[in-house]
């Protein structure tokens, strides 16, 4: 790992709140449901002065009726606004009938905009450009279909056209093996067969699904066959070939889309550009040099875990290229964490959903020049990575990430207290144990806070808060100290879907649950959250804060520029604002500003010269008072 000047910092925080430390189980914060009469003595004991003071404060909000959606992906623009989006929401049926939804919230205002959503792309990725537009990537071109669901043998073919012409072949093709038929479910278009430069003759390639005539078992193969295509074209005869592999009534998983936006912060419309290479479900995407960003991971379209296809946007062309050099696989939204050089990504271990449980688990760090791998070790509970929660540990010149909670691959109930954290400053960094998290946890959300500190909310122990296990549990970490201190418990419990940010005023936004059932007995079906649950931390309750009067819109790296405050100025960050799905969130950074002078009102800051810990784009600038007390932000652009 190449090793990075460290950069001296002075770190602050409010007495009232570390002498508020506790790192055990918190009683009066406790995982589960609570019941109507401690519910009672709670909310009596929420509103008092004191109270908030110490651990903060939860208010609920409800957009109105007809914009409330299932937001899966929320990101916070360069406007303040937060854009919500749901695609489909996890709902097959609004798939069917093409109910694609995005909504536009301004916490400020309250005001809420529709926006028309041209695709499905629920369960894609995102990324920040460095004009402020966020590039959303993937999304799903089929629902799943569980075993029981499946009446007809399905899979894929693989198809060759040796003629120099290409072919389009139509829904319905027949497809026939050992007297069995199968039919195309899409149509495909074979490209034409064409000779390499050594003069070797290679064909155009294809895939087409394909599902049986018939319901009988006797559809389902294994093992590699050929097929006879029927219908083709006379000069086609014997020209195209078809073989394939499992044909089976098993679960058929979702099915990954190549579609590719940028959404327009100014004029709150998608931009269509040009499509992925690879289709992509659950992927994961990172902003790199030049604007550009890595697409990685995620199932394809026909379902299956791209083995380690991964792929680069250009903002000057707005093209998608694959990059045969950084193969490498990951299992599904694996958390990236582009590091201080620019030129590595450290992936933590967390991940959601599909893969192996034998491979791509291993934390470690990835060198994006030559693709090489330098394994971390040291990680507890390695195993229970699947839904743990990944984020930096504030500011980001530390270089230190932390991970916490997480399950079994799958649907498995159990889950894990273990938090670790890593210096990646060290020349052979490994996970080091932090205090346990107060319960088991999947689902967690972090956010890093203007004062350095991150809070930790939500989650559930079981799967998809399964059995009523939802935590009602919220908790502010202190890197500094390394101490985990309780604050007021969430009231709305959040598990599978759910999202967290930080908005500009300094509180914390979160949004979302998925649960799959209603009942602790599992005999009714879970219902997806809409409410939104805003916290105010408690910096928000420790009297005036600094402000900032006066500050340069544009910024650039390596260079100092001055503020105009009102209050004392002891330290200033820059946010950048998050995008955040399924616990990813691979925007979400503090950095550290040099104070380099202050007086009468005026402080000159510095934003640090290395692109790879202040990525062009548009931050939130706020400054600290010696309490810990952050001013609300203003918005900047670092070119």
């Amino acid at each position: 790992m190449i090793r990075r000047r460290a950069t001296p910092l002075r770190r602050l925080r409010n007495a009232a709140l570390v002498t508020a430390a506790a790192t055990g189980v918190i009683a009066a914060n406790g995982p589960v449901v609570v019941d109507v009469a401690d519910r009672v003595v709670y909310d009596f004991q929420r509103n008092s002065d004191g109270y908030q003071a110490e651990h903060g404060y939860w208010e609920t909000v409800e957009l109105p009726e007809e914009y409330r959606l299932s937001a899966i992906h929320a990101a916070l623009l360069s406007t303040g606004k937060v854009l919500l989006i749901a695609g489909s929401g996890n709902n097959s049926e609004r798939f069917e009938a093409g109910t694609f939804r995005t909504v536009v919230w301004d916490p400020a205002t309250g005001d809420t905009k529709e926006v028309p959503t041209p695709e499905d792309l629920f369960c894609g990725g995102h990324a920040y450009l460095p004009n402020g537009n966020l590039l959303i990537a993937g999304g799903t071109r089929e629902y799943e279909r569980l075993e029981e669901q499946v009446d007809r043998a399905a899979g894929v073919l693989s198809l060759t056209n040796e003629r120099d012409v290409q072919l389009t072949l139509p829904v319905g093709t027949e497809f026939t093996a050992d007297g069995l038929v199968y039919r195309s479910t899409e149509e495909v278009m074979l490209p034409a067969g064409h000779v390499m430069p050594d003069g070797t003759p290679m064909g155009g390639a294809g895939e087409v699904w394909v599902e049986a005539e018939g319901t009988g078992d006797e559809y389902e193969m294994e093992g590699e066959r050929t097929f006879e295509v029927a219908g083709l074209p006379t000069s086609y005869e014997g020209l195209v070939q078809a073989a394939g592999g499992a044909i089976t009534k098993d679960k058929q998983n979702y099915q990954g889309l190549d579609a590719s936006y940028e959404f327009d912060v100014a004029t709150e419309t998608y931009r269509p550009t040009g499509r992925l290479d690879e289709a992509r479900w659950y992927p994961t995407l990172i902003g790199l040099d030049a604007g550009r960003v890595l697409a990685v991971s995620g199932l394809d379209e026909y379902g299956r875990v791209l083995p380690g296809d991964n792929e680069i946007y250009h903002p000057a062309t707005r093209t998608w290229t694959d990059q045969p050099d950084l193969f490498r696989y990951f299992p599904t939204y694996p958390a990236l964490f582009r590091l201080a050089d620019g030129e590595h990504v450290f992936y933590s271990g967390s991940n959601t959903g599909y893969g192996p449980a034998d491979e791509g688990r291993q934390p470690g760090i990835w060198d994006l020049t030559d693709n090489s791998w330098q394994v971390v070790p040291g990680l507890e509970d390695a195993e229970h990575n699947e839904t743990s929660s990944s984020f930096f540990l504030a500011p980001v010149q530390d270089q230190r990430v932390g991970i916490i909670g997480g399950g079994l691959v799958g649907d498995s109930p159990e889950s894990t207290a273990r938090f670790n954290v890593v210096d990646l400053d060290e020349s052979a960094p490994r996970y080091e144990p932090a205090p346990d998290y107060p319960s088991p946890v999947r689902y967690l959300n972090a956010v890093t806070l203007p004062d350095d500190t991150t809070l930790l909310t939500g989650g559930s122990v079981d799967y998809r808060g399964n059995e009523e296990s939802d935590l009602h549990l919220t908790t502010i970490y202190d890197p500094e100290t390394g101490e985990l201190r309780e604050a007021a418990r969430n009231m709305i419990g959040r598990n599978y879907h759910a999202t967290a940010l930080l908005l500009p005023d300094g509180r914390v936004m979160t949004m979302g649950s998925d649960p799959l059932y209603a009942d602790a007995e599992e005999t009714r079906t879970g219902t997806f959250d809409t409410r939104i649950e805003i916290y105010s931390p408690p910096y928000l309750f420790a009297g005036d804060r600094p402000e900032i009067t006066e500050a340069p819109t544009e910024l650039v790296r390596g260079e100092a520029f001055p503020v105009t405050t009102e209050g004392e100025v002891a330290e200033a960050r820059l946010l950048r604002p998050s995008a955040v799905t399924h616990q990813t969130d691979t925007e979400q950074r503090s950095v550290a500003l040099e104070v380099t002078a202050s007086a009468g009102g005026t402080t000159e800051l510095a934003v640090p010269v290395e692109e790879g810990l202040a990525p062009s784009g548009w931050y939130m600038l706020v400054v600290v008072d010696a309490a810990g007390v952050p001013s609300p932000a203003e918005w900047v652009h670092v070119a």
